[in-house]
């Protein structure tokens, strides 16, 4: 899946990714891909960039580690985050409701009576 059919929804998938516990930039893409079936593969110019803005925005942290000799940079979700990842869960929902209504054959949407249609 390209990185432009992701626009607005980027933040959240990453915040979900790092739900589960602490993970670094390689694991947080495996993550995503684990849970795509593949569809979602981010290259690191949008991952790293991203990380680095939910970092500023105080919606994870991140530390430095030291695994078999090499520094990576590990991220876990703040408090904030969570509350966060809990907001974009609710708004993506009402998104999906809402557009599926609209795209559904049954035609979820009814104008108001005596509306033209």
């Amino acid at each position: 899946m390209r990185a432009e059919a992701l626009k607005g929804h980027l933040d959240g998938l990453l915040l979900a990714a790092l739900e589960p516990g602490p993970a670094h930039g390689f694991a947080v893409m495996a993550e995503l891909r684990r849970r795509t079936g593949g569809t979602v593969d981010l290259e690191s110019g949008t991952l790293y960039p991203a990380l680095r803005r939910l970092e500023e925005a105080g919606l994870i942290a991140g530390t430095w580690t030291t695994v078999a000799g090499r520094r990576r940079r590990e991220y876990q979700l703040t408090d904030r985050g969570r509350r966060a990842l809990s907001d974009e869960r609710g708004v993506w929902r009402e998104f999906v409701a809402t557009i599926g209504a609209a795209l559904e054959p049954s035609g979820g949407f009814q104008a108001p009576p005596g509306s033209p249609a």
